[in-house]
């Protein structure tokens, strides 16, 4: 089995979070989805979600694309997730592009081009207004 893992926050989960899932996935035969932690994405992106994270672990579990989610502690789990978990595709958005090349000698590291049009970012600036 091929197994496919990627990183993120997934907060105000829109159609290119969905895109960029349902592209990972089609790299393999099952999708881990690391999920940043609250705490994580406070104490170290300095980042407040909207929704918790066990809200947001249930909308990315009800996605048809994501076989398995598990916490994103800290930045420095990457390696040990590729290995734990036997994964042979890293995949992240092209935003981060040569940010884990350091991955490569365990497994395929893929960017994936950005949904254009839409980003959180775009939501929550379009909401304030």
């Amino acid at each position: 089995m091929k197994k496919v893992i990627t990183y993120g926050t997934f907060d105000l989960l829109h159609y290119g979070h969905v895109n960029l899932l349902r592209r990972a996935r089609a790299l393999g035969d099952y999708l881990i989805v690391a999920l940043s932690t609250d705490e994580f994405n406070w104490n170290m992106k300095r980042k407040k979600c909207f929704f918790p994270y066990e809200k947001r672990k249930i909308m990315l579990e009800a996605i048809r694309y994501v076989d398995e989610v598990i916490p994103e502690e800290n930045w420095e789990q990457k390696n040990p997730d590729v290995v734990e978990h036997g994964c042979s595709v890293f995949v992240m958005g092209d935003d981060w592009k040569g940010k884990f090349d350091f991955l490569k000698d365990k497994c395929e590291v893929v960017y994936l081009p950005r949904t254009p049009d839409i980003s959180t970012t775009q939501i929550k600036q379009e909401l304030e207004k």
